[in-house]
């Protein structure tokens, strides 16, 4: 009985201990952990225990963290800064603004601009069946092509009827870009489910080409208004909390998934990738390609912003506006 070899842990039973302390400096008692600042390879950790006089190796390590519930874990997103006092305050007023335009019938949309990506036989995060031995061949260095370049999806989401438009821009992404892309919307989509609409609501967030304290945006918002007769309210979401608006969680993480693994080869690919995304809750996307120009340093005067037809909400007028259609 009590046969075959003892465990590394009971010959040396302040293993685990040293161990921890070194994996978790801040919580396990040793802040001053020479491995604090470092990469904790098992590597690392083992030479580390061995000059505290443990003998053991980088194997032994591996197996000691997968005990102890260890796991090689990557970067999580999910700190956005110090929240704004009013940051529940303002989702719950966003939350009765859009419940009450939907219950009158009128438009609610979701905007804003996804991350650019490169155009060419690049690698895409993600993978996707391939034939045994066949994966598909990328470029080895991210370099744009100068013919090719960038692309800047740019995207609407209709949060009552569960679809999308999505202009994809090859120039900037500015606040004239924004805008068009929401004029291309009403006129191909929005006007079609909405055609006794008087007024529209957009969520966006505070900052990029739709942000609360940008000028240029409030200029074309004003530009629409008069073109399409709506009148225009916006809601920006609080400093940090861009996570939170729907067209991230509910149309572009869907985006994703469907390219994934696959180099966004051409301009049309990225296009035909958009607008074949669906979902089983019956998400439909309609995309296409906008080749404008839109330059960037656009100076909006004084005397512009104070031509235009705006009337800031009571509830934080900053984030909270509307915009009048001006009589021709």
């Amino acid at each position: 009985m009590g046969g075959g070899r003892k465990l590394l842990v009971d010959h040396d039973p302040k293993l685990v201990r040293d161990l921890e302390t070194l994996v978790d400096p801040v919580t396990r008692g040793d802040p001053m952990s020479p491995l604090r600042w470092t990469c904790k390879s098992a590597a690392k950790l083992a030479a580390e225990l061995q000059t505290r006089g443990h003998t053991v190796s980088e194997r032994s390590v591996n197996r000691l963290l997968h005990g102890l519930d260890y796991s090689l874990q990557s970067n999580r997103k999910t700190l956005e800064g110090k929240d704004h006092p009013d940051r529940d305050a303002q989702f719950q007023y966003i939350n009765r603004r859009a419940k009450a335009f939907q219950r009158q019938g009128q438009p609610v949309v979701s905007v804003d601009a996804k991350k650019k990506e490169l155009v060419g036989q690049f690698r895409n995060g993600g993978r996707e069946w391939q034939p045994e031995g066949q994966p598909e061949e990328v470029e080895v260095y991210d370099f744009a092509k100068k013919d090719l370049g960038k692309v800047i999806p740019y995207g609407v989401y209709d949060q009552t009827t569960n679809t999308g438009w999505v202009s994809v821009g090859i120039d900037h992404d500015t606040a004239e870009f924004a805008v068009e892309t929401l004029r291309r919307w009403w006129r191909k989509m929005g006007s079609k489910v909405y055609p006794r609409a008087k007024r529209l609501l957009i969520t966006a967030d505070g900052g990029g080409s739709n942000g609360s304290r940008c000028r240029l945006w409030k200029v074309e918002l004003q530009h629409l208004a008069d073109e399409i007769g709506l009148r225009i309210s916006v809601c920006h979401f609080p400093p940090g909390t861009s996570k939170w608006n729907k067209i991230e969680h509910r149309m572009f993480c869907h985006i994703t998934e469907n390219w994934r693994g696959r180099p966004l080869v051409s301009r049309q690919v990225v296009v035909n990738l958009i607008g074949h995304t669906m979902t089983k809750t019956g998400l439909t996307i309609w995309s296409e390609l906008n080749e404008g120009s839109y330059p960037t340093g656009r100076k909006v005067s004084n005397e512009q912003m104070e031509g235009l037809s705006l009337r800031r909400d009571k509830f934080h007028g900053e984030w909270n506006y509307t915009i009048l259609p001006r009589c021709s």
